[in-house]
């Protein structure tokens, strides 16, 4: 008995600190976006330099989470999370302190490194400590990261209304996030817990875990199109001001992080297909009737059923890429979280260029297409923990 209360409380402890980790990751990305126009001016970047810079963070993510699912598979996911935590700790003051625009792009393609190891490592502790529990809980330590990026850029917003730099500013955001990962990494599951040895350093493309690539891909590449897209098209072609612009990402943010606060609940009430299911024809539904209306207040409901419908898909399908059969879960939870950022990476300029053709209001109809295809292929997810069509 006093064997098992221990048990529980390490889990209960390491369940806390995952989430810690996840809400300091949220925290580091939030301060450093919402300086980005502070370095923008500073080097007089156009937006051009500016995407590339923005994109050699996503592009460093993309060639770390490979890698990184490897490491876990030999080490354990707790070494992989405590490194690359300080990594990205260590990396934030260089944006600052970059002088020029290549030094720029090599101190975000380094910080994308490192948060891409530290989001494969992290999740990966996540599916250990949610197999410990035996039940969903995935969602609720990505939900601490939205609610950990939204602590970040209200206190970035505040920060720099009050003039601070941002060489202090991102120094006590690495600083403050650094002392914060001590405690968390020493509530962390051992690594013997994931660790897997000997094995393939990446996983085996099955077909399962290639549907759960594409529906990772497909929720990503939303994501990423809200971001960079939301208030362009309220602005642009919908003609709002600033202020009701903004609030189109806003109220995306907030419903996403609202449904992974309450998703654990949702998968264990209506189990995870449905909830994929219905999430995406949610998303593309919402989007789909208020790209076709055009009018800013049907625009914002879109984005809002876009964010509820999106905010469960990427932690269901990362949970059941650790869980799937015969493979390990870091090369798993690696190959579905490369896909997906991938989706980030090619999905928002893929639409600019499409919007040149068709406008900004015709090209997001990619993002309607794309929700529909996650709830066509929601059953792989099913498939994932069932070992079925993976040959």
């Amino acid at each position: 008995m006093r064997a098992e209360t221990t048990g529980k409380r390490m889990l209960r402890s390491s369940q806390l600190a995952v989430a810690g980790v996840f809400s300091l990751n949220g925290f580091t990305f939030a301060s450093w976006v919402v300086r980005i126009p502070t370095v923008q001016e500073k080097l007089a970047l156009s937006e051009g330099p500016l995407g590339i810079v923005l994109l050699g963070g996503v592009a460093g993510s993309v060639m770390s989470m490979p890698f990184a699912g490897w490491l876990v598979s030999r080490l354990g996911s707790r070494p992989v999370v405590a490194t690359s935590a300080f990594l990205t700790s260590l990396a934030l003051p260089l944006l600052a302190l970059s002088p020029s625009l290549p030094l720029l792009v090599l101190a975000f393609v380094f910080l994308g490194i490192t948060v891409g190891a530290l989001d494969v490592s992290m999740n990966a502790q996540a599916v250990a400590v949610e197999k410990g529990y035996g039940r969903p809980i995935m969602s609720s330590f990505h939900a601490a990261f939205s609610f950990g990026g939204l602590a970040g850029a209200a206190s970035g917003g505040f920060v720099a209304s009050l003039g601070v730099g941002i060489v202090p500013h991102l120094l006590g955001v690495a600083v403050l996030t650094a002392v914060a990962t001590l405690p968390a990494y020493r509530a962390l599951l051992p690594a013997s817990t994931d660790v897997a040895g000997e094995g393939p350093a990446f996983a085996r493309p099955t077909r399962t875990l290639a549907g759960l690539g594409a529906i990772a891909f497909c929720v990503l590449l939303g994501e990423g199109a809200m971001a960079d897209w939301s208030a362009v098209y309220l602005s642009g072609p919908l003609g709002t001001g600033p202020g009701f612009a903004a609030a189109g990402y806003a109220v995306f943010s907030l419903t996403m992080a609202t449904g992974r606060l309450i998703g654990d609940r949702l998968v264990q009430r209506l189990g995870a297909v449905t909830l994929v299911r219905s999430g995406g024809a949610l998303a593309a539904l919402g989007l789909g009737l208020s790209l076709t209306v055009g009018q800013p207040a049907v625009a914002l409901a879109g984005f809002a059923c876009a964010g509820a419908g999106f905010s469960i898909v990427f932690p269901v399908a990362l949970s059941a890429a650790g869980r799937a059969k015969g493979a390990a879960p870091g090369p798993a939870i690696a190959a579905v979280s490369t896909a997906g950022y991938s989706g980030f990476l090619v999905g928002p300029p893929a639409i600019g260029f499409l919007a040149e053709a068709v406008g900004l209001g015709g090209a997001l109809y990619v993002v309607v297409l794309l929700s529909a295809t996650i709830a066509l292929l929601s059953r792989t997810v099913e498939a994932a923990t069932r070992g079925k069509g993976d040959e």
